[in-house]
């Protein structure tokens, strides 16, 4: 299964919307470089497919990848399927899904900023498990678990 990669977005703080900066560095066991969200434990790097974020498009909200906090948006990949241990080689850089969905205790300031999220349902997590640089344009495919 591949997919490619359509933005690489960071924020300087957590819980608000992130912006596309084209191209950055994956480090091991920390996330993406200058991201808020980098070091978080086993929630270092997120992806959400676009097909979601058009799902939200269709519902009339005015979203565009990063809106919903994720550093990684991808196109042509069902990330929800991919079950945990999932190994996924994006660039020269490999991660490893360690979460799929999140819990919101409360609601963030990305549901009131956007008026919905899809992060909760069909946002998935990763590990850094190999640096390297990811691009707009990298192809992400799902590597076999051996």
């Amino acid at each position: 299964m591949t997919g490619k990669i359509l933005a690489v977005c960071v924020s300087k703080n957590k819980g608000e919307r992130k912006h596309n900066i084209g191209s950055s560095k994956l480090l091991t066991g920390m996330g993406l470089e200058g991201d808020a969200h980098a070091g978080f434990k086993h929630r270092q790097v997120s992806l959400l497919a676009i097909e979601s974020i058009n799902s939200m498009r269709k519902k009339g909200l005015d979203v565009n990848p990063g809106d919903f906090a994720e550093n990684l948006t991808t196109e042509g990949l069902d990330l929800v399927s991919l079950p945990i241990g999932t190994k996924l080689k994006v660039g020269g850089t490999i991660l490893e899904v360690s979460q799929i969905g999140k819990e919101c205790h409360h609601r963030c300031a990305i549901y009131y900023q956007a008026g919905d999220c899809v992060m909760p349902k069909e946002g998935i997590f990763a590990i850094v498990t190999t640096d390297g640089s990811v691009t707009v344009g990298d192809k992400i495919e799902v590597l076999d678990n051996v």
